[in-house]
């Protein structure tokens, strides 16, 4: 009778386990994606110092850009409303890992260090770091080497993808860190400065505020590659729609339209 016992139990422990097995995915935490839906509201990071993927405006406490308009018809397609979290270039890993935000918009760069921690969509640009530089210096400056020379001043903003380029390649050129990423480029133009290296999109977009005076240094021509998309925390039910949604934007006109809006 005990060894019959015995089996009874261990038979019954056995389907307790198979049981627990079965269901363990219902038990299991939803998709980041519900939990956005169900939240109702899309938690979105940017630094707002990089026009014009995103500008924030402290007086009226609101963001302005492209990568904004893109976050709205995001927030629109998964039937959300979009809060907007303010970092920066510096804070954007910490704040990243620390879950302040499930997205980082506002033209961030695909690195190795950022994948690590998260997922990113379907790149939706593809350039890389060129110069911009007041435009009589343009034929000064076209070439690392030419850059890299004592007396040129290299300004940068600090914690970012141009921050890591310039201190890789300038070893005997001055490299100047300025924190204010919106004022940066009148530094250069008031001789502050010799020239920035910098995303091509952000040269040729601040050689249009700055007519006449600075120059994007050949930006069909970069330096190096890089690609820009949108960051993701590690969800793959959120980066298949996300995905999803790229392509239909594309598809549809969407996109284009925006870019046109803003970088033509």
């Amino acid at each position: 009778m005990n060894i019959r016992k015995c089996s009874i139990s261990l038979f019954a422990g056995l389907i307790a386990s198979i049981l627990a097995i079965s269901t363990a995915p219902a038990q299991q935490s939803s998709s980041r994606l519900d939990e956005i839906v169900t939240r109702g509201a899309l938690r979105v990071g940017m630094t707002g110092d990089y026009k014009p993927f995103s500008y924030f405006d402290k007086t009226t406490d609101t963001f302005t850009g492209f990568d904004v308009d893109m976050a709205e018809a995001l927030g629109k397609a998964l039937g959300v409303k979009v809060e907007y979290v303010h970092t920066a270039w510096p804070q954007l890993m910490k704040d990243f890992e620390a879950d302040k935000f499930d997205i980082a918009m506002g033209g961030v760069s695909i690195t190795l260090d950022r994948q690590k921690k998260g997922y990113f969509s379907t790149p939706i640009m593809r350039e890389g770091k060129t110069p911009i530089a007041r435009c009589g210096d343009v034929a000064k400056y076209q070439t690392l080497e030419e850059i890299d020379r004592p007396g040129t001043r290299v300004i940068t903003n600090p914690g970012g993808t141009n921050e890591r380029f310039a201190r890789a390649h300038i070893k005997a050129a001055e490299i100047k860190v300025y924190n204010d990423n919106v004022t940066i480029f009148d530094q250069i133009a008031k001789g502050d400065a010799d020239l920035m290296m910098t995303d091509a999109s952000e040269t040729r977009y601040q050689q249009k505020l700055h007519p006449g005076v600075l120059c994007s240094v050949h930006p069909d021509q970069p330096f190096d590659f890089a690609e820009k998309a949108y960051w993701l925390q590690r969800d793959m039910a959120l980066k298949a729609f996300v995905d999803q949604w790229l392509h239909l934007q594309t598809e549809d006109g969407s996109f284009k339209k925006l870019m046109a809006a803003w970088f033509e």
